[in-house]
């Protein structure tokens, strides 16, 4: 968040969660906007670089098809952070938990 701009400079403290960081004009060109968006969310959508953080704690989203969704929202870079051992945990785990909508039973309704 952007705290301050002083008008005579034109340099901008900017607050990273908590973190204090002072830009020169010449180094504003340097930021970049980012955005967090669940794997859930993102379906459908492609983004110039995606960034998915992997750790254990977790394990309840780590299920191989979440890991391929995420990784095929990235059109040019796709970079992988956390724990090696979440993203093998992810790898191994194909179960499908089957969906529980309720668009069968209406379908069958229909007919």
């Amino acid at each position: 968040m952007v705290l301050e701009v002083q008008p005579e400079t034109g340099n901008m403290l900017i607050d990273f969660d908590g973190t204090r960081v002072e830009f020169e004009r010449s180094e504003q060109s340097d930021l970049q906007l980012a955005y967090a968006v669940s794997i859930h969310k993102s379906q459908g959508s492609e983004f110039p670089a995606v960034v998915i953080p992997l750790l254990r704690q977790h394990s309840i989203m780590l299920a191989r098809n979440l890991i391929y969704t995420a990784i095929t929202r990235g059109r040019k870079q796709v970079i992988l952070v956390g724990d090696p051992t979440a993203y093998a945990m992810a790898v191994r785990n194909i179960s499908d938990s089957g969906r529980i909508t309720g668009l069968l039973p209406r379908l069958k309704e229909e007919i």
